[in-house]
Parts: C-alpha cells; structure tokens; sequence
C-alpha cells in the first residue's frame, strides 16, 4: 500500500508540472500563493478516503491517463520525481505556534527533444493564521542543444525562482523552434538552388540567393524570444549582401530600406508568405511557378 500510495503523489506532482504549462503566466507577485496552492494540492493527500486498495488502484489510473494526456498536449514528460523535507522549526517556534518546513525537490524529464532537470526548494512557514510558502532557491539544467535562445529564459527563471513560468515559456519555446525547423526545411526542399542553411536547419539564419545573380544574397535571422512575463516570441530580422557598385546605383535606397520593408510584409503576410514573396522577388525564375 506505502508504494502504491508513494506513486500516486509522484503522478500528482508531475500532472501539476504539466498543467502549468498550458495557463497563462501568473501575474507579478502571485508566486508565493500559486506555489503554495499547487504543492498543497500534491502533498496533503487526501488518502483517507481511499478505504481499500480498489480505490488506490482507480485513483492511480485516473492519474496515469491525466498525465498521458497532459504529456501528449504539452510535449513535456517528467521522467523522475523526488522530494525530501526537513524540519526547520526550532524550540522557540515552537513556543510561538510557528512551524517551518523545508521542501527540496528534484525533478527530470524532456520538451520533445530537449532534457531539462530542476532542482528547487520550498520554505514553508505556518501558524496559527495563515501558510506562507516561496521558492528560495532553483537550478535548472539543460541538456545541451543547437537553440542559443534557451539560455535566455532559463536565466530568467532561476533569477526570478519561478518553476511554473519555466514550464510553460519551454513549451512554447519548443513549439516555435519546431516550426522554424519546418519552414526553413520546406523552403530548403522547395528551392534548393536558392536557399542555403549554412549551419543546418535547427539554427537561426536562412540564407537566400539570387540564382542569376550569386553576389546578391538576403540573409534571414528568425530569434525566438522570451519577454519578462514568460511570453514567447518570433524576431525575424533581415540582413542583405549586395555589391558596393550595385549601392551606388541604388538611388531610391531600396536596399536600405529593405529589413523595414520586410518587417511590414510580415504583418500583412505572415512568415511563410513573407518569405516565399522575397524568394521570388530575388529569384526571378521562380516568380510565376514552382521550381522543377
């Protein structure tokens, strides 16, 4: 029954981790209560009313198909989960009503292809009014990967000692690098004598050149950040590699203005549509029909 009882609240811990992922960054300041709600949640079981093993084995289905599917939605699998606590309170707190526990959690699993471990803890503080819980302190280790990005937000989170946050912009960010991966893929297959992916389609820049003229070349830079309250985001940027004497007979500046024109081009047309027309517009044997 003990171990039964122990998988249960480790299903429970990583279904909590996996339904943060798919809400919404909580408001600035709302760490603490989220926290405690969340973890309250998982450990104060509520193993009384299980009054046989019948019962434990149904709950612990119903978990096992939660996570599944929560698991399938979010992309995110926590492969291990461990907690130990340790009692902080002393002999005057004691005196004082004051209870003080903590928590020290380890947790390791994968966003579809990248592996991330969390190592973080809880300090709980209660008396006779209320429970007060926060994160004191969290590490997070990530695997190595090809997104220079990921550094970016994970620094975030451990500065700002927020788990949910963490879980929630890496499946995000994951999803955006999934469909930047595809696009650059696609335009790559579709105009292979024109689109060059010098470092490999998992990375940041595609370059696009003209067929008929070499020395012109559009190099685009696709970012995917992450701003202060976890929301990930595309940048794409455009960069151009012109000869000096085509600038000087530039007289209307269409080279220069070219990225800010571009920027305007993707609010209208969207990434994939955006990109295509510069293809054509560059390679002008693709302009009316779809390469051989």
């Amino acid at each position: 029954m003990d171990s039964e009882l122990a998988e249960v609240r480790t299903l429970e811990a990583e279904s909590a981790a996996l339904r943060s992922a798919c809400k919404e960054p909580p408001a600035l300041g709302g760490d603490a209560a989220c926290v405690q709600k969340s973890f309250q949640e998982i450990y104060q079981s509520d193993s009384e009313g299980w009054e046989s093993s019948k019962d434990l084995r149904s709950n612990l289905g119903h978990l096992e198909s939660e996570l599944l599917f929560l698991s399938t939605l979010t992309g995110i699998s926590i492969r291990n989960y461990s907690r130990k606590t340790e009692n902080l309170t002393g002999p005057e707190m004691t005196e004082k009503s004051i209870k003080k526990v903590l928590q020290k959690h380890r947790l390791s699993g994968t966003c579809r292809m990248i592996m991330f471990q969390l190592e973080f803890q809880i300090l709980e503080v209660q008396n006779k009014e209320n429970l007060s819980s926060a994160i004191t302190d969290l590490n997070i280790i990530m695997e190595p990967t090809a997104y220079s990005e990921l550094s970016e937000f994970v620094s975030r989170a451990e500065e700002r000692r927020d788990v949910f946050l963490f879980f929630r912009s890496l499946h995000f960010f994951v999803e955006w690098c999934e469909y930047r991966n595809r696009t650059f893929k696609h335009f790559k297959e579709k105009y292979p004598e024109a689109v060059h992916l010098s470092e490999g389609a998992s990375a940041s820049s595609m370059q696009i050149q003209s067929t008929s003229q070499p020395r012109f070349e559009i190099v685009i830079i696709w970012r995917i950040q992450t701003d202060e309250e976890g929301k990930v985001l595309p940048k794409l940027d455009l960069l151009t590699k012109v000869p000096h004497q085509a600038l000087e007979l530039d007289k209307k500046g269409v080279v220069e203005m070219a990225a800010v024109s571009f920027r305007a081009l993707l609010g209208v047309l969207g990434i994939e549509a955006a990109l295509e027309s510069l293809i054509k517009v560059l390679c002008t044997e693709y302009g009316g029909q779809s390469p051989p």
